[in-house]
């Protein structure tokens, strides 16, 4: 499953994104990571069983460099349930919608493969996102 929590700059994403992760650390059968480009300014926030992955060091400018990102996380540790990420547009340094919807529908196969459940951020205006995000939301 893929979940996006959108809304515009400062509605709460993250503060709903971490509220996410934490509850998921409580039920989860598996491993629980947080991906974000900034781990350190959440880093207290997040319960310590969560793994915290940065990827401001890696210089990823594209979606599909994240789904590689994504794929190397899971091909180290096969026990992953949950996945979060915050801010996809800061991660993959554009807020560029070419690319997205396959992006969201190649996670949403890998969601399947590998039985884990991806909640993502996105800032984006909920009333003008397109429908393929709205049905995600």
């Amino acid at each position: 499953m893929v979940e996006l929590l959108i809304g515009k700059k400062g509605t709460g994403k993250t503060k709903a994104l971490i509220e996410k992760v934490n509850n998921a650390l409580t039920v989860a059968k598996g491993n629980v990571v947080f991906i974000s480009n900034d781990t350190n300014r959440n880093i207290f926030d997040v319960k310590s069983k969560a793994r915290m992955a940065d990827t401001s060091e890696f210089e990823i400018k594209s979606y599909d460099e994240f789904l590689g990102f994504i794929s190397g996380i899971i091909s180290r540790d096969f026990d992953i349930t949950n996945i979060f990420v915050d801010g996809i547009f800061k991660i993959v340094g554009s807020d560029n919608l070419d690319g997205f919807e396959s992006f969201l529908n190649r996670l949403e196969t890998m969601s399947q493969k590998f039985e884990i459940t991806f909640v993502i951020s996105v800032s984006i205006d909920a009333e003008t996102a397109p429908d393929y995000i709205k049905k995600l939301a």
